[in-house]
């Protein structure tokens, strides 16, 4: 058995003390239902115990380190999982930087860079040993001189190819490549005056706006300004106007009254300014939506450096022509080419200087090439990524590694691929493989399995209703197997819906739209239909989407000349793959609404009036009730110093959460706490008479997502449970007249079987009333679809054009469609 894992008796969460053998040195893939139990085998249960097992090896110690609940594990391996989770939330962190490909490229831009001498013209050569003579000083700058007119100049180093140091950075936008602004349309009414609403922002509604009239009347009258509140913004003087934008102590103002002391206090016209006040709130905050100013703001490309992020010394730098801003600029493919290219072209003396480094960065970039991410550029930055792209990334950096005798964990990495490109996935996993390595695969994709050399299917059901072996063996083996789930998908064709909604007869229309990669493109979207945007990765289905249309919803057209229609939409809601929330204490209960109701519900019976206990008695995010030493969390962190931090069970409330007087409150024979560790669909009998909870549980079990604890905290969702708990909580709102949803590949982590459950929800949407526009590469959803967009035909300046639009059965007829190839339509 020294080939095999072997798990005897794995009880964790919700697995019925299942045993299994797992072929080591093989690509194997984990599927089933979602909620199923996969996770906890792969991520729970083997992960933990590799890690244990490894630190305990080590000498490390492991006090407090749970052990999964399994009886025994043997033949376990060093273990590396790769998950979805974006963890670098830095603007400035890119492709280029993660992977270090831009480190190699800043070096050979040194060693090769040519430039222009700004005295004579002359080109200069990098290499010092041909003509040209060096001086250092004595705050370590370095020196050369131009071997034409005896010119000096800086010399420059690798750090003046980085936009993350001062040396290289672009000075009027710090080397991000954009200044933000505000839209001044947004924020004024120019026709109306300060009594009428001319600043639009909407803390300046009611009592709050008078107050700062009052503020605005005092520093008139401390400078002498003229005040007419019933003045039209547009009759505003030089003076009025600087006063309301930017406030008395800018420079701006300032300078009309040189000298004149500014007021001290508020009382006296101490007058921050509107915009003045916008971008400090909104700096504060980060730049992010929470700063309620975020919807003003836009990005643009600074006007130094028109988004090439270097100063312009370092951008005029050429290797083979092109300047290291061109070439970060280029999809991986073009980069690939160019590299070659370079190769190539270089003489004897330039090979030997770049030989290592040159050669480094073509296989890391053929590398990202084959798992299909060729069409990102060196520039992208991080945050953009989705979580399959981030994992892909980080998957092509591991092939490098050459590491063997190695248990690679993968969670979904074909989420945000489309099918056309899982080909070259399996081949980065197959040559992990074969270096001697097991490749364990969390994957509902068919064309995975096709290729996997073992399948365990786990079901039959999620949560209580899942947790066991209900398959095993090759994909033939699997169809063949009665009781296994993934089986009876594929046993089933794929059904075609031919119903298809006309819709409402109104449209979106995006206007010559021309950010990334889109290529002057414009589309109409039919309102009151389910809408799938498709095609190759990179094509521009996000960038259409999420940077074009969702901007436009205010008036701000980013990347596009207009956008027509949006009289017809009352809202708004993007629901993309971010996490809901990154705070530990924000669990399924509590982002639902439902823990409100729950404590409402603990806080009448009468246990809880006899000991006078009210609702926040009943909340772990309050003093009160909760447990003090854990502060309501259940658990507390344990420093592991050269490793991350462990989190182990409380040892006061044994995770419970809350004191014991509040866990002697029962209802229905269950404490709070045993509420909170309950699943959704377990709690349906329980709140089956409370007419405020039921319809929230209901839903949830409708939906798919029955199999989640309402305690689970929402950093342990996947993209596509977050989507889906997002649009549940939407679902429970008053309903709008028309809203217009986005989602970003909502079927991410859903079996074929679950996905049903997710169009059951998308058509309850449309069916309301609503539009439902969803960026995917799911076949079973796009079939399901009433109208589709699809982009290509290929990835990056390849793609960003419309290939075909129409319902699913037309785009199966259009032969430039990567997508029609992959609907299979009968």
């Amino acid at each position: 058995m020294k080939d095999m894992i072997v798990i005897k008796g794995a009880k964790e969460n919700n697995l019925k003390n299942i045993s299994l053998t797992i072929p080591k040195n093989k690509l194997v893939v984990i599927t089933g239902p979602s909620g199923s139990g996969k996770s906890t085998l792969a991520l729970d249960t083997l992960q933990r115990e590799s890690q244990r097992q490894f630190m305990e090896s080590m000498g490390m110690p492991t006090d407090g380190f749970s052990k999964p609940k399994v009886d025994s594990m043997i033949g376990l391996s060093p273990s590396i999982s790769v998950g979805q989770h974006v963890t670098n939330r830095n603007p400035r962190s890119t492709v280029g930087t993660v992977t270090d490909m831009y480190t190699y490229l800043r070096l050979i831009y040194e060693k090769l860079g040519e430039r222009t001498c700004p005295n004579c013209q002359t080109t200069i050569l990098p290499t010092l040993d041909k003509e040209a003579t060096e001086e250092k000083t004595a705050n370590f700058k370095e020196y050369i001189q131009c071997h034409n007119c005896d010119h000096r100049l800086e010399k420059l180093t690798r750090s003046h190819f980085s936009y993350n140091t001062l040396e290289g950075a672009c000075p009027t936008c710090s080397g991000l490549g954009y200044v933000t602004d505000i839209h001044l349309a947004s924020v004024f009414k120019e026709n109306l005056s300060l009594k009428e609403g001319a600043v639009a922002i909407g803390m300046w509604n009611g009592s709050y706006g008078e107050y700062q009239r009052q503020i605005i009347k005092a520093a008139s009258e401390h400078y002498g300004i003229t005040y007419d509140e019933n003045l039209p913004l547009k009759d505003f003087s030089g003076e009025q106007r600087d006063l309301l934008y930017y406030g008395v102590e800018s420079d701006i103002f300032s300078a009309h009254f040189p000298d004149v002391k500014p007021p001290k206090s508020v009382g006296k016209g101490k007058f921050e300014g509107i915009l003045t006040g916008m971008r400090r709130r909104y700096e504060e905050k980060g730049g992010s939506a929470s700063s309620g100013e975020a919807a003003y703001f836009y990005s643009q490309p600074c006007s130094d450096c028109h988004g090439k992020r270097l100063n312009k010394e370092s951008r005029e730098v050429l290797v083979a022509g092109t300047s290291i801003t061109d070439v970060s600029d280029y999809s991986l493919e073009a980069m690939h080419a160019w590299l070659i290219d370079l190769q190539q072209s270089l003489g004897s003396e330039d090979v030997v200087i770049v030989e290592s480094f040159l050669h480094d960065l073509i296989s890391k970039v053929k590398r990202i090439i084959h798992v299909g991410l060729g069409y990102l550029s060196m520039d992208r930055q991080t945050i953009t990524l989705s979580g399959g792209e981030a994992q892909r990334l980080r998957l092509a950096s591991i092939l490098g590694s050459g590491l063997t005798g190695v248990l690679y964990i993968l969670d979904e990495p074909t989420a945000g691929l489309h099918p056309k490109d899982t080909k070259g996935l399996v081949t980065i996993m197959k040559q992990l493989r074969d270096l001697g390595n097991t490749v364990l695969v969390i994957e509902h994709d068919v064309d995975v399995m096709k290729e996997a050399d073992h399948i365990i299917d786990i079901g039959p059901g999620a949560g209580i209703n899942g947790g066991t072996v209900v398959g095993a063996g090759t994909l033939l083996e699997l169809i063949k197997q009665p009781e296994s789930v993934t089986g009876a998908f594929l046993r089933d064709k794929p059904v075609l819906h031919e119903n298809h909604r006309q819709g409402s007869g109104e449209q979106l229309t995006i206007h010559n739209a021309t950010k990334h990669n889109l290529q002057d493109v414009t589309v109409s979207i039919p309102l009151g239909c389910l809408v799938s945007v498709t095609g190759v990765s990179g094509s521009g289905k996000s960038t259409l989407i999420f940077d074009v249309l969702a901007a436009g919803e205010n008036g701000v057209y980013q990347g596009c000349e207009k956008i027509t229609g949006f009289k017809s939409i009352d809202k708004v809601i993007t629901v993309n793959q971010s996490a809901l929330s990154r705070m530990q204490r924000s669990n399924v209960a509590t982002y639902t609404d439902a823990f409100t109701n729950i404590r409402n519900l603990f806080a009448s019976l009468p246990e809880a009036k006899e000991n006078k206990l009210k609702p926040k008695d009943f909340s772990f995010n309050t003093t009160g009730g909760r447990c003090e030493n854990c502060q309501g969390l259940g658990f507390v962190a344990v420093n592991m110093y050269f490793s991350a931090d462990i989190e182990i069970p409380c040892p006061v409330c044994h995770g419970s959460r809350f004191k014991e007087n509040i866990l002697q409150v029962t209802y229905k024979g269950n404490s709070i706490s045993d509420i909170l560790d309950m699943s959704i669909e377990e709690s349906l009998p329980i709140f089956d008479d409370h007419k405020k909870l039921y319809p929230i549980v209901q839903l949830l079990n409708e939906i798919g997502l029955g199999y989640l604890k309402w305690g689970q905290s929402l950093t342990t969702l996947s993209g596509g449970e977050g989507q889906r708990l997002k649009l549940a909580k939407e679902l429970n709102k008053p309903a709008n007249k028309s809203t217009l949803y986005l989602l970003d590949e909502p079927s991410t982590g859903l079996h074929p079987r679950d996905v049903k459950q997710l169009l059951l929800l998308l058509n309850r949407l449309v069916d309301a009333g609503n539009t439902v526009i969803v960026v995917e590469h799911n076949s079973d959803v796009i079939r399901a679809s009433d109208w589709v967009i699809d982009l290509g035909p290929e990835g990056g300046s390849a793609g960003g054009r419309i290939i075909a639009e129409g319902t699913p059965e037309e785009i199966t007829n259009e032969k430039a469609s990567h997508t029609g190839a992959f609907l299979d339509i009968q």
